[in-house]
């Protein structure tokens, strides 16, 4: 017998359900490239870049069509009659689309690594013959479409289920592509403020690899959600960033995000630590005590962080104050405290990264005077 508060949930459930409007069709994949060359099937660009398939992933899908095996579906959501959005997918249309020739800025894809059927191998689409042209042409995918009257917030979370986990997107990648099927405000904002100069200075020993998996925009994520809600932050800080960017980006919408406050403060932040430490701010010591080309996370965290109680009674742009707090900054990286907890995995708790802002705080309130 289903009590009162199954009843409830059995409710909730079934009205989500309602709030979600789907259908399928089976489009052959030179329909979906008529579609994507008529603006029909849209590829966001930002979205676009991240594809990232190796030459060889790519012509083993093409050999997995011209083979007729099966093929895993692609999510769209329909922006208005006819047209439609890709959301789950892009690895597999773009290697279509590459070996058509229709990317812009890419050579169209030359086959290589086909490991069934090697005569493949080196082969461009002009080059197979008819019956193989045609076939690939006509070879058909299952596309699920999530219907424009569909709750905007369940085609988010949608998205965000598909696209999490995939082996070629770093976290801040599916946060900066989900987000913006709610809204693209606040990941506009990040991206703003990633581009800073001062900040980019301070950042500077952050690793290629890791500006291309947007490293720099989820760096600023962490200091507005650390600074505005670290208060919420009691688990894992993948997912705390993710709560926080889909929270103030409904702040965005409706109003509730002061943009030009949290703008000057982040700007006045990283142009403290830059000036006072030439772009090392974040980097652990040297053997000798001078600042190493790393950088370090819960550096990161500590100064970013530790100085927002002191900063409205820091000039920037007084050079003395400055090389003062430089000493301070290096004398609070020398310290064995610091170095302890500072150093080493495992150190993602909320109370081990409080202790970090707080040993700062204390450091700075020496100078500065007490909170």
């Amino acid at each position: 017998m289903t009590d009162v508060g199954g009843i409830d949930l059995i409710r909730a459930v079934e009205e989500n359900i309602q709030s979600i409007r789907t259908r399928s069709l089976d489009l052959s994949f030179n329909e979906l490239l008529d579609m994507f060359m008529d603006k029909e099937l849209i590829i966001d660009p930002e979205y676009q870049r991240l594809f990232r398939w190796s030459e060889g992933k790519q012509s083993r899908f093409i050999e997995s069509l011209l083979l007729e095996l099966p093929v895993p579906p692609i999510f769209v959501i329909e922006l208005e009659e006819g047209v439609y959005e890709l959301i789950d997918g892009l690895q597999r249309i773009s290697s279509y689309l590459n070996f058509r020739g229709k990317l812009e800025d890419r050579e169209p894809l030359m086959l290589v690594d086909c490991d069934i059927v090697s005569e493949l191998n080196g082969l461009k689409y002009n080059q197979l013959p008819k019956p193989l042209e045609i076939k690939l042409k006509r070879n058909f995918i299952r596309v699920e479409i999530l219907r424009k009257e569909s709750d905007p917030r369940l085609r988010y979370y949608m998205f965000k289920r598909l696209n999490t986990g995939g082996e070629i997107l770093s976290e801040q990648e599916i946060r900066n592509s989900t987000i913006r099927l709610m809204d693209a405000g606040f990941n506009d904002i990040l991206i703003k403020l990633s581009q800073y100069d001062h900040f980019q200075n301070t950042i500077c020993n952050v690793s290629e690899k890791k500006f291309m998996e947007k490293y720099d925009q989820e760096l600023v994520l962490r200091f507005l959600a650390f600074k505005n809600d670290i208060e919420k932050y009691t688990h894992d800080v993948g997912d705390f960033l993710t709560e926080y960017m889909e929270k103030a980006t409904v702040q965005i919408k409706d109003g509730e995000f002061d943009v030009d406050l949290e703008t000057s403060i982040f700007e006045k932040t990283f142009k403290i630590i830059d000036k006072s430490m030439n772009g090392q701010g974040f980097s652990g010591l040297s053997t000798k005590g001078k600042p190493s080309n790393t950088f370090l996370i819960y550096h990161f965290e500590a100064f970013s962080l530790g100085i927002q109680s002191f900063i409205d009674r820091i000039n920037e742009d007084d050079i003395e104050e400055m090389s003062k707090l430089r000493e301070i900054f290096i004398s609070i990286k020398d310290h064995t405290e610091f170095r302890r907890i500072t150093t080493g995995g495992g150190k993602n708790t909320r109370k081990q990264l409080m202790d970090r802002i707080r040993y700062v705080e204390t450091a700075m309130s020496v100078e500065y005077g007490q909170n």
